[in-house]
């Protein structure tokens, strides 16, 4: 098996064959490479089998086995590649708010990725699902920032930021932050709390994620399939069974189950299921 960071096997496995330099163009290159090839998903926590942020176990689960995972993984991959090419780079905490209200408070369990480049300070996170970077965002607000996908910005309110994305021609949140710095030891306390305690939404719910070449996204959310293209157009479709779900996670994700693999939780609801 390859080193826990074999670099070799981490460009192959995202596709990137641009330069390794520390500079914002392969920043972007990579960020975009990475969403584009390892999928968001949460499937190892309603198998029940524990989410390792061990870096060898990190590495052979999304580099090696070419599962997918979430944002400790996938951040926490991208945070060690990012290191070991030279990029002056930080964990950061985050709150996640895609589809929240205002006035609910989730829990502090998103890290996401600060890159100081030429006295500047830019943002990546392949790790929030849908919502996954395509290029990271500068960290400066009120200004639209294109990305290969949909355009985002960043605002400040109260003391807090806010990263946003525009869908359907209104903005919305995706995740708020401080600046704060995530550690080890707080990432691991919230990937306990996420990927255990009955109340998180993962595992609650099936949700699976990969951004395309064309800026389309694929995702499932428990059993229903969309195809979002860049202009923001969602098509949807219901998943009728579990062969079918294996079968899609395979074709368009990339995730390849053994044949009857069991998947469960209360959002995926096969009752009445043709």
């Amino acid at each position: 098996m390859p080193s826990p960071l074999d670099l070799d096997a981490y460009f192959e496995r995202t596709g990137h064959e641009g330069p390794r330099s520390p500079t914002l163009a392969t920043l972007h290159a990579i960020t975009a490479a990475h969403t584009r090839s390892i999928p968001f998903e949460n499937l190892d926590v309603l198998l029940g089998r524990g989410i390792d942020l061990d870096p060898a176990a990190v590495f052979a689960k999304l580099v090696v086995k070419r599962r997918g995972g979430y944002c400790f993984e996938q951040n926490g991959l991208l945070l060690r590649v990012l290191e070991a090419l030279g990029f002056d780079v930080a964990a950061i905490s985050a709150r996640v708010r895609w589809q929240r209200p205002r006035d609910f408070t989730p829990p502090r369990t998103h890290m996401f990725l600060r890159v100081e480049l030429d006295g500047a300070s830019w943002l990546t996170d392949v790790g929030i699902g849908s919502m996954s970077l395509s290029a990271a965002l500068r960290l400066e607000p009120d200004v639209v920032q294109a990305t290969n996908h949909e355009p985002r910005r960043l605002v400040r309110e109260a003391g807090r930021w806010f990263h946003q994305v525009r869908l359907d021609d209104a903005w919305h949140d995706v995740c708020e932050f401080t600046l704060e710095e995530m550690p080890g030891i707080d990432r691991e306390l919230g990937n306990w709390y996420t990927s255990t305690h009955p109340n998180s939404v993962f595992r609650n719910r099936l949700w699976v994620a990969r951004a395309g070449r064309g800026g389309e996204r694929r995702s499932v959310l428990n059993r229903t399939f969309t195809v979002r293209s860049r202009s923001g157009k969602a098509d949807e479709r219901t998943i009728n069974s579990p062969p079918e779900l294996l079968t899609l996670l395979a074709d368009e994700f990339g995730i390849v189950l053994p044949a009857g693999t069991d998947v469960r939780c209360p959002g995926l609801d096969w009752t009445g299921a043709s």
